[in-house]
């Protein structure tokens, strides 16, 4: 009887599983027309926030799997004060879609852990149900496009919401009419954007070439604003006749016969005597010069008259003592 008791026990309790599952199932169906499964990177990341109130996400309804808050109560008791940050931020953005209007939003109940692991979890789930898995992971994106499961990325979004121009980059562009300023001339992308040229008015129905400066992103579209390109063009060398400093310097020319030669001029010879010796020298070349002296033949040191004179050879005078005299007449002019 015990033995029978048991397995009626188990067999209810097989059948309450299956049913639960079922309903379970057919809720998730009815409540939404494409279940949406989002990923912790979404959260953590933020933009998904802007892209609810868009309205992008339609009659869809956001499941946030309990898996993924209990990553994000993990990593939120981390003990990195970065990744702490920023598990505590995306509890946040889950409470701020909870309280979003319009937005629907709730929490899958399938475990507060995955054993599997998360990414794991939210694949079989999006399989599960038919649903989509928003994500920024690249990993995990390119696994569901593998399992053929919808990705909805917000970066992929954000690619082709981007500019296609940056400031800085220039192209050649037909400007086709004129903008709402008299100088400026309107031309548009391929994608239909409308690019303002400042000082084109004049090159309206003509290909120009372009340089963004800037863009403009509002409600009705957007727009950019672009400058013409300046070629740098040769040097003008026309010059006006008063202008003195734009006309060359003529040079001055001389015939090879007009060419006199400049007498060297010669230095004046070093004297070896002050001014005062000068003075000295004139005086005495104005004095009157002394009459000469009768001859009187030498006498022999012996007295002897008649003794034949002994020829005593003299060494020639060196320049060295003719300056050491003139020194001592100068000196002694007496």
């Amino acid at each position: 009887m015990e033995i029978l008791s048991i397995a009626l026990l188990l067999i209810i309790a097989a059948e309450a599983t299956y049913l639960v599952a079922v309903n379970t199932k057919k809720s998730v169906s009815k409540k939404a027309g494409r279940p949406i499964f989002v990923d912790t990177s979404v959260l953590i990341d933020g933009r998904i926030i802007a892209v609810a109130q868009s309205g992008f996400m339609g009659g869809d309804t956001l499941f946030i799997p309990r898996s993924v808050i209990g990553e994000l109560q993990y990593l939120a008791d981390n003990a990195d004060a970065e990744k702490r940050g920023r598990a505590r931020h995306g509890l946040d953005i889950v409470t701020e879609l909870q309280k979003m209007p319009g937005i629907k939003v709730e929490i899958f109940q399938d475990g507060s852990k995955a054993e599997e692991g998360v990414d794991e979890r939210l694949l079989k789930l999006a399989k599960q149900y038919n649903g989509a898995v928003c994500t920024i992971d690249y990993n995990l994106n390119k696994v569901a496009q593998v399992e053929n499961i919808v990705v909805l990325n917000v970066n992929d979004l954000a690619m082709s919401l981007r500019m296609a121009y940056l400031p800085g980059e220039k192209i050649l562009l037909e400007l086709t009419q004129k903008g709402q300023d008299s100088h400026q001339a309107v031309g548009h992308l391929a994608d239909g954007t409308m690019v303002v040229v400042e000082r084109a008015s004049k090159l309206i129905g003509q290909t120009a070439e372009i340089e963004f400066i800037r863009s403009l992103q509002t409600a009705a579209g957007k727009m950019m604003f672009a400058k013409l390109v300046e070629h740098s063009k040769p040097a003008d060398r026309s010059f006006n006749k008063n202008d003195k400093l734009a006309r060359p310097a003529k040079k001055a020319y001389v015939k090879p016969e007009a060419v006199v030669e400049q007498p060297v001029a010669v230095a004046a010879p070093v004297a070896y005597h002050s001014d005062n010796n000068d003075q000295r020298l004139a005086s005495r070349a104005n004095k009157p010069s002394a009459p000469r002296k009768p001859y009187q033949p030498r006498q022999q040191p012996s007295g002897n008259p008649t003794a034949p004179y002994k020829q005593v050879s003299k060494k020639p005078r060196t320049s060295a003592q003719n300056e050491d005299d003139l020194i001592r007449m100068l000196n002694n002019p007496e």
